[in-house]
């Protein structure tokens, strides 16, 4: 029998069975069929019931005398479809509010889903009162905190530095970072992020060392505020961002599918001259291409940061507050995706992952400017197997000025990444990198490499091991340049 036969002669059906039947166990997903549709002000908006259908005209009493009928959000009332005694009960439920009079038959239906109106009333104040006091227990309505901590526990063996520190023990450090995302209107982010970690400079923490993570960084084990920004959309293609502390690669996009998230010279997609994550004050626009799902676009970005503009003797603006200029455009779909990106840096400014191409302290000498390109592509497959994600990347730092002692000369940097997906169990993932680090073309110097080898265990949603190997060769910030070294990194996000 269908619904609207069912729903029409239960109050016949009553008199004639029992009232003692007993409710099996509540279906939520029954009473939700009719909890979560939509209340009908008129019979006409049903666009598959007719004046012909049989009960029409008492479809028609219910809504106009109680108001309590709905029907499903594509407008639909389905009156063929079986109705389960949970779904009646619902119904019934939402009926008695609007009913003035208590009828015989309006008696006997309470009798008869006594039991269904009774546990839909414990669910009901139950929900309200879960609701009421997370309403009440919640630290902000418009803000939600996202957490990442990284345990590291990894080193180098046998590595010292040129002055003959040893610094390749093994250490266990930790990485954490709590980010504060506020939205006002549910498309635009205010961003706070705290931060804290304990890494030292070799041989993880620098960025000048070729074996810098791309989680290591030091508070000096206090917790500090590393980002403050706002952003938001001015329409469905463009979106705004302005923060005191913002980073360049966050207003950008990083053309590649391989994701260690291990070395650092890789998580910039062998690009640092470029995609040297700059951080201060700034500013920056994202343009994208309107599409539907599911289809590529075109993509482009500019974007701003003074890494010292909040020093009043130097400015946001001035050639000497350490400016970044990131300009980028590129194509972006779901299997693949390319960009050519430029950056231009003032004196004081620092790529990442240098190798003999910066002065001692990292960065740029006084009257020094650079101009790096980078060009990046990738490709992933539809779906996991043996066919890897691969990315590629080329960039040039070319530096004006008179290099003077220790100053940057022009440097060139590439990478290629595999990446396979769902290795061995679903979420999972492997993956292996080998490229040049940006090395100073002068006489002597030569190209600093890398290998990176790793395997991620996704253990849970929220947690993942993975071990990794990686090899540098050439690196003139050590002794004995070439070296293994190794880490295990777990992750936890909340």
């Amino acid at each position: 029998m269908n619904f609207l036969k069912k729903l029409m002669l239960v109050p016949v059906a009553l008199g004639l069975v029992a009232p003692a039947a007993i409710a099996a166990e509540l279906n939520t997903e029954d009473v939700n069929k009719y909890a979560s549709a939509a209340q009908v002000t008129s019979i006409t908006q049903f666009s598959d019931v007719q004046p012909t259908d049989w009960a029409y005209q008492a479809l028609t009493n219910l809504v106009d005398r109680y108001g309590c009928v709905a029907g499903y959000p594509n407008g639909t009332y389905q009156g063929g479809q079986a109705m389960t005694r949970f779904e009646a009960a619902a119904l019934l439920n939402a009926c008695l509010d609007r009913v003035t009079e208590t009828t015989d038959e309006l008696q006997r239906l309470l009798n008869e889903f006594r039991s269904e109106l009774t546990v839909l009333k414990g669910r009901v104040d139950g929900l309200d009162n879960r609701v009421g006091n997370l309403e009440a227990t919640q630290f902000s309505t418009t803000t939600k905190l996202k957490g990442e901590v990284n345990f590291m526990l990894g080193g180098v063996p046998g590595l010292e530095t040129n002055s003959g520190a040893d610094v390749g023990n093994t250490a266990f450090n930790y990485d954490l970072r709590l980010n504060f995302d506020t939205s006002f209107t549910g498309k635009d982010l205010l961003r706070t992020r705290l931060r804290s970690g304990n890494f030292s400079s070799d041989p993880f923490g620098s960025s000048s060392s070729l074996f810098k993570l791309d989680k290591a960084e030091s508070t000096d084990r206090t917790v500090e505020i590393d980002r403050l920004y706002y952003q938001f959309p001015v329409s469905k293609s463009l979106t705004l961002t302005a923060g005191a502390l913002v980073r360049n690669t966050e207003m950008a996009w990083i053309p590649s599918a391989y994701k260690s998230e291990i070395l650092d010279f890789f998580a910039v997609a062998g690009a640092p001259g470029v995609y040297n994550k700059a951080t201060g004050a700034g500013f920056g626009a994202q343009w994208k291409q309107p599409t539907k799902k599911g289809q590529g676009g075109f993509v482009a970005g500019l974007n701003y940061v003074a890494q010292n503009g909040d020093d009043s003797e130097t400015g946001v603006f001035n050639a000497d507050g350490a400016l970044n200029l990131l300009a980028q455009v590129g194509y972006r779909a779901p299997q693949w995706g390319a960009a050519v990106g430029y950056r231009y840096g003032t004196e004081g400014t620092r790529p990442r992952s240098y190798n003999g191409l910066l002065s001692a302290n990292g960065t740029l000498a006084a009257g020094q400017e650079t101009n790096s390109v980078a060009v990046n592509a990738y490709w992933q497959p539809q779906q996991s197997g043996w066919v890897p994600s691969v990315s590629a990347a080329y960039g040039y730092n070319g530096v004006s000025g008179t290099p003077g002692s220790g100053g940057a000369t022009n440097s060139d940097s590439w990478m290629v990444g595999l990446q396979w997906s769902d290795v061995f169990a679903k979420g999972n993932a492997a993956g292996i990198a080998y490229g040049q680090a940006p090395t100073a073309e002068t006489a002597g110097v030569d190209d600093a490499t890398l290998l990176e080898i790793f395997y991620k265990f996704q253990v849970t949603d929220n947690i993942s091991i993975t071990p990794a190997l990686f090899y540098v060769d050439n690196n003139q910030r050590y002794q004995d340049s070439s070296k293994w070294g190794g880490v295990v990194q777990t992750k936890f996000t909340f």
